[in-house]
């Protein structure tokens, strides 16, 4: 699943606010989806989240709410708006993480495989970074969904964040997870609803192959 192409970082370093603003004007779509991650944590890790790092914290807009202390980001600009909401913030690819091995109970990947090199390299760096038990989360928006194919067709159209991305399936990230030894559990998911439909309010429910926000638990065994 590796392949060439523009690593991208650099353009989130020049519209990291853009970014960010997504989530001001996309409320009910960020808050079904920050519900079902919250779930899946609440589920797999409890509320102790002194041992949390999110890999590709972005600017922090779940690691924040979830009270996951620490993050990680190659971008500078991403950081910065991260560490405004109380993350300890470290500088560093996915694919080679400056963290010391086994030290997190949970470890955080929302809607980042899609924009790294080498996910079998970010994956692996997970899986290393885990403590014995401990749990990782990959979040996605499916290949195969509606959601999906939007982003694709406006990443084909020239859109600065989804040009950039590779979408995955969740039986690929689930075949990425196992081949690094990790354990999957029951997938969640919300996003009933297209991308061009009133979003609405809903409930975290099991993936059905129809949600465009998917959340795969995989326990370090």
């Amino acid at each position: 699943m590796t392949g060439t192409r523009r690593w991208s970082v650099d353009v989130f370093n020049v519209y990291y606010d853009k970014y960010d603003e997504w989530y001001e004007e996309h409320p009910i779509t960020y808050e079904n989806e920050l519900r079902l991650v919250e779930t899946v944590v609440e589920q797999y890790a409890g509320k102790n989240r002194d041992r949390c790092v999110e890999i590709g914290v972005g600017t922090g807009r779940f690691a924040a709410p979830l009270g996951c202390a620490y993050g990680v980001d190659p971008s500078l600009g991403m950081l910065l708006k991260a560490r405004e909401r109380g993350i300890q913030v470290v500088m560093g690819r996915a694919e080679q993480l400056p963290l010391a091995s086994g030290v997190f109970r949970l470890a955080l990947l929302i809607v980042t495989l899609c924009f790294v090199e080498d996910p079998e390299a970010a994956i692996s760096e997970t899986a290393r970074v885990l403590a014995r038990g401990g749990v990782a989360i990959a979040c996605i928006v499916p290949r195969d969904t509606e959601w999906g194919q939007h982003y694709m067709a406006l990443g084909g159209k020239g859109h600065p964040f989804y040009s950039r991305a590779r979408f995955y399936t969740v039986e690929e990230v689930i075949s990425l997870a196992e081949d690094q030894g990790l354990a999957p559990g029951q997938v969640m998911a919300t996003l009933s609803y297209k991308p061009w439909e009133q979003p609405r309010h809903e409930k975290p429910r099991p993936y059905t192959g129809r949600e465009g926000f998917a959340c795969v638990p995989l326990r370090k065994n």
